[in-house]
């Protein structure tokens, strides 16, 4: 058991960080490559989902179309990969392109607020004072990373603020429509997530008319973010959730900003300041208390969590 829950622990850091890396290397395309996230976002969730969906084909076979076995369970997977999976997608990059890929990532880690409220407000609750904690610790940590203590100023814009909230709460959607879909592999989820997104994303945002023509480097970042971020990242975390539950899973997930982070200042020269590190900090014991903060609610982050 010790084994496992080390193994667990480990497979969740790498799959965060994956993300992490495949963040910064987003960055590095906006900013460098002057890849347009709208372009960029369907792009890759496409080619992802092509490559889940016909691994999935190899191992599952018939099941790869249990999604769409009923009227409502087509419903409920339309909206976990379009509405959850693809527009948090979108969200998170377009923040990026907007601000950092650390922001980005920083700010998507205020999903478990937005479950926690949910949560309440199904069960006809009121929040118990560690959850009151916890909520004003993270909007006291968006406060450090948006205006560094100074009222009278943003350090990141109001529409990366706006879309790293969103990014958020799509999150918490695809996280709340989950269990919903237990009875369908995980990775054939995603995959139709990802290829949905792709196809929707490419002809709603009509990606031909950017006319980008990316160059080797471009060609090696898309791969990367494909790679790396969507199917390495995602197998390796899914991985890690199952052997230590989603609730210890969201600690080490931390992994993601920090890698991030540490990319952004050193290799991307990206500004960090004491007032981005107190952002982080307590957004991190915000994670910690509501994972951490009692049996009761661990179970119900459990139930909203995949």
């Amino acid at each position: 058991m010790e084994k496992e829950r080390i193994k667990g622990i480990i497979l969740t850091i790498l799959g965060a960080a994956c993300w992490g890396i495949s963040g910064s290397v987003g960055q590095y395309l906006f900013t460098v490559q002057n890849m347009d996230s709208r372009w960029l976002v369907p792009i890759r969730l496409g080619i992802a989902g092509v490559i889940l969906i016909l691994y999935s084909l190899v191992r599952y076979g018939k099941e790869v179309l249990l999604p769409w076995r009923s009227v409502k369970s087509s419903i409920i997977m339309l909206a976990y990969g379009l509405l959850g999976v693809s527009c948090c997608q979108f969200f998170y990059f377009l923040t990026i392109e907007l601000s950092t890929a650390a922001i980005g990532t920083i700010l998507q880690d205020l999903a478990p607020i937005f479950i926690l409220i949910i949560t309440c407000i199904n069960r006809r609750r009121f929040p118990k004072s560690m959850e009151i904690l916890s909520i004003i610790l993270a909007m006291v940590g968006v406060f450090f990373l948006t205006t560094h203590g100074n009222l009278s100023s943003m350090s990141i814009s109001s529409r990366a603020l706006l879309a790293g909230v969103a990014s958020g709460l799509c999150v918490a959607v695809y996280n709340l429509l989950a269990p919903k879909l237990n009875f369908v592999p995980v990775i054939v989820i995603q995959g139709w997530s990802f290829l949905m997104g792709g196809i929707f994303g490419s002809f709603t945002l009509r990606i031909w008319e950017y006319g980008y023509v990316p160059n080797i480097y471009g060609m090696l970042g898309i791969a990367i973010v494909v790679i790396v971020g969507n199917v390495l990242a995602f197998t390796l975390y899914i991985s890690g959730v199952q052997k230590i539950g989603p609730n210890k899973a969201i600690l080490y997930s931390f992994a993601e900003p920090i890698t991030a982070a540490i990319i952004s200042t050193t290799v991307l020269g990206s500004q960090f300041k004491l007032y981005d590190a107190l952002g982080f900090l307590m957004i991190f014991v915000m994670l910690w208390m509501i994972s951490m903060g009692g049996r009761k609610t661990e179970k119900s982050m459990r139930r909203y969590n995949a």
